[in-house]
């Protein structure tokens, strides 16, 4: 079994900040990419930042220079810092790894979403 359990989600003013934190437990093997993810109501969910294993990044167009993401192997643990927030970034936020579990399958991996809000 393999959970991911995301933490410090919010409602924030606009500009303002915010961490995501994301840690996967269970039978882990290894950690290859982590990712989060947000969906708005009404919309289709999207990507927002991946890290890989190595630690190489890719954001959104949206997001770039606002939010960076970041991990913790030894603790698998990915963070998302989310600064000079806008009302469009309201969304539910889902953290998610592509795993490998200690009897050797790989899968995607989702969490239950945290909720983020910015009032304007």
């Amino acid at each position: 079994q393999v959970q991911l359990l995301e933490s410090g989600g919010g409602l924030v003013q606009v500009g303002g900040s915010l961490r995501l934190s994301c840690v996967a437990s269970g039978s882990i093997f290894s950690i290859n990419a982590m990712r989060w993810y947000r969906q708005a109501p009404g919309k289709q969910r999207e990507l927002v930042a991946g890290i890989t294993s190595g630690g190489s990044t890719n954001y959104a167009d949206s997001v770039k220079g606002r939010f960076t993401i970041s991990r913790t192997n030894a603790k698998n643990t990915v963070y998302l810092q989310m600064d000079s927030l806008k009302p469009e970034d309201t969304a539910v936020y889902y953290c998610n790894a592509e795993l490998t579990t200690t009897s050797r399958a790989t899968s995607n991996y989702w969490g239950q979403g945290t909720q983020v809000t910015v009032s304007s």
